[in-house]
C-alpha cells in the first residue's frame, strides 16, 4: 500500500519550562525547528494551521513554510487549512505557487470553511454567507489551477475577464479540501476532483467509512478523477502510554475546555481523554506501538493513502513535541509500513 505520513500543527501557545507560556514569536520558531526534524526522521509531509486567535501564533502559513521550505530537503508542505472562505483565490494561488517555487515543486494547499470563525469578521465577511463564500471561491480556484486565463462571475468577490495568474507552477498544485462530516462537502470535493481530508476529532475513525464511499461514488458519478484521502487527527507520542497521556492530556484539557466554553461543550476529563485515546476515540496518544498500531487500523479501514498526525495540542511543551515529532518519524511510521505490509 502506497500510503504518506504527515504531521500537522496549528502553532499551539506552549509553555516552557518554568510553566510560563512562550510567546508567539519563539512559538513559531520552534514550529519551524519541530518542521527541520521531521524532515530528517522521514516526515513525508508537513501542514501548518491558519488560525485567528490567541491560542495559536499562525496567522500566515505560507510565511512559515517558505522559511521551513529553505531549510528542508524533501517533506512536502502544506497548511491545516487554509480558510479559502476568508481570503481571495487569487492571492491564495499567488501565496502557494510561490511557496511551490521556493520549496522545488513541494508545495501543496488544504482548503477549508473554517471551524474557527474569526477570520471573517476580521477581513469583513458576512458570517450569513459561510456556504456561498466557499462554494464560489472554491469554484474559482479549480479554474486557477488549470494555470490558464481565467473567466468567471460570481456574487462574492469581483469578476474575472481573461485574467491570468502569476507565477505558474511547474508541475501543478496538489489541492486538498478539508471536510469535517457534512455529506453534501464530501461530494463537492469530489465533483472539483480535488484530494478528500478528513478531520477526525472526535470517535472512531471508522464511522466516517460511509463519507469513503460516498467520495468513490460522487467520482464516478461525475466522471472526475479519484484522488487520494487523508485523515487529519490529533496525537502525541513517548515511550511509554503512560508517559505520552500524562503529557498530552492538560494540553488537550486546555483546549477543549477553552474552546467549549464557547461552544457549550461539557468540561474535559481524564475519562473521557482515555476513552478518546482507545479505540473509540480519535486521539492517537501513547508508545510507538500503541500509536503505529491504531494508525494502521484506520489507514486499513478507510483505505488511506495520507495519514497526518496532529502532533500538537494546547501547551505541551517544545522538548515533548520535539520527541514526539522523532518517534513519529523513526519508530511510528515503520512499524505503521511493517503492519500494513503484513495485512496485504
Amino acid at each position: 500500500m502506497d500510503i504518506e505520513f504527515g504531521l500537522d500543527t496549528f502553532g499551539d501557545i506552549t509553555r516552557d519550562a518554568e510553566g510560563e507560556l512562550l510567546t508567539g514569536a519563539q512559538t513559531i520558531r520552534n514550529v519551524v525547528e519541530q518542521a527541520v526534524l521531521a524532515d530528517s526522521v522521514g516526515v513525508d509531509y508537513f501542514g501548518v494551521g491558519e488560525h485567528h486567535r490567541s491560542e495559536f501564533a499562525i496567522s500566515s502559513p505560507e510565511m512559515v513554510l517558505a522559511t521551513i521550505a529553505g531549510r528542508t530537503e524533501r517533506m512536502r508542505l502544506g497548511t491545516a487549512v487554509t480558510v479559502l472562505s476568508s481570503d481571495d483565490p487569487v492571492r491564495v494561488f499567488e501565496r502557494f505557487s510561490t511557496l511551490d517555487a521556493l520549496s522545488d515543486g513541494r508545495a501543496e494547499v488544504v482548503l477549508g470553511r473554517g471551524s474557527f470563525i474569526e477570520s471573517f469578521p476580521l477581513f469583513g465577511y458576512d458570517l450569513r454567507d459561510y456556504d456561498a463564500l466557499f462554494e464560489q471561491k472554491l469554484e474559482l480556484f479549480v479554474e486557477l489551477l488549470k494555470e490558464e486565463p481565467v473567466t468567471w462571475s460570481g456574487s462574492m468577490r469581483a469578476s474575472l475577464e481573461n485574467a491570468d495568474v502569476f507565477p505558474k507552477t511547474e508541475k501543478g498544485l496538489r489541492t486538498w479540501v478539508g471536510v469535517g462530516g457534512s455529506p453534501e462537502s464530501v461530494v463537492r470535493v469530489a465533483r472539483h476532483g480535488l484530494g478528500l481530508m478528513l478531520a477526525i476529532i472526535g470517535g472512531p475513525a471508522g464511522r466516517f467509512k460511509p463519507f469513503v464511499d460516498l467520495y468513490h461514488r460522487s467520482v464516478a458519478s461525475f466522471g472526475t478523477t479519484a484522488q487520494p484521502i487523508s485523515v487529519h487527527s490529533p496525537g502525541h507520542i513517548a515511550e511509554t502510554d503512560e508517559e505520552a497521556w500524562e503529557a498530552a492530556y492538560s494540553g488537550f484539557e486546555a483546549m477543549n475546555n477553552t474552546i467549549g466554553a464557547e461552544r457549550g461543550w461539557p468540561p474535559y476529563s481524564r475519562a473521557r481523554f482515555q476513552n478518546d485515546v482507545g479505540p473509540a476515540g480519535a486521539i492517537y496518544a501513547g508508545s510507538p506501538d500503541r500509536v503505529a498500531a491504531k494508525i494502521a487500523d484506520t489507514v486499513t479501514t478507510l483505505g488511506l493513502g495520507r495519514f497526518d498526525l496532529k502532533y500538537s495540542t494546547g501547551t505541551i511543551s517544545h522538548e515533548a513535541l520535539m520527541r514526539s515529532v522523532e518517534l513519529y518519524g523513526t519508530e511510528v511510521i515503520p512499524r505503521v509500513r511493517r503492519l500494513l505490509a503484513q495485512n496485504d
